[in-house]
């Protein structure tokens, strides 16, 4: 679109600008693509756990600490390996004041873990003073 004006005998022409500069948009776009690309595989626990299937399964989505027992026998908090002799006092220092008996725990086993290692494992949580353990499984495919 052109635009014409006179000013002091002569005629001059503008041209409106109706472009519009997409390249900082695309720029944004793939920076935040790059970033959840990056970012996705983070946000799940990095321990490999073939976690048993049950029935009732309830989708918790809330941010808790979690304990995990994988094929070998070897314990996680959160993603780092621990004792489990130190596991009772670990439990307790990152409490960080909060009532230990208003805590959850998040507790994931891995099929094969014996029921020894599993009940080791509880016992350390609970001589923590944490009595609200939830244990992790996966749903049950089709009916």
């Amino acid at each position: 679109m052109a635009f014409s004006s006179r000013s002091g005998g002569q005629i001059r022409t503008q041209t409106a600008l109706a472009e519009i500069n997409i390249t900082p948009l695309v720029d944004v776009v793939l920076v935040l693509l790059l970033i959840f690309m990056l970012t996705a595989p983070v946000l799940q626990s990095g321990v490999e756990v073939a976690i048993p299937k049950t029935r009732s399964v309830n989708q918790l989505t809330e941010e808790r600490m979690v304990v995990t027992i994988d094929k070998d026998q070897n314990i996680f908090l959160q993603d780092k390996p621990i004792n489990v002799n130190d596991l009772t006092t670990r439990l307790k220092t990152d409490v960080g004041g909060k009532d230990p008996a208003k805590r959850v725990i998040y507790l994931r086993a891995d099929e094969q873990v014996p029921f020894g290692a599993f009940a080791s494992v509880m016992d350390a949580v609970k001589r923590a003073g944490i009595t609200n353990i939830s244990i992790v499984t996966r749903p049950l495919e089709g009916k």
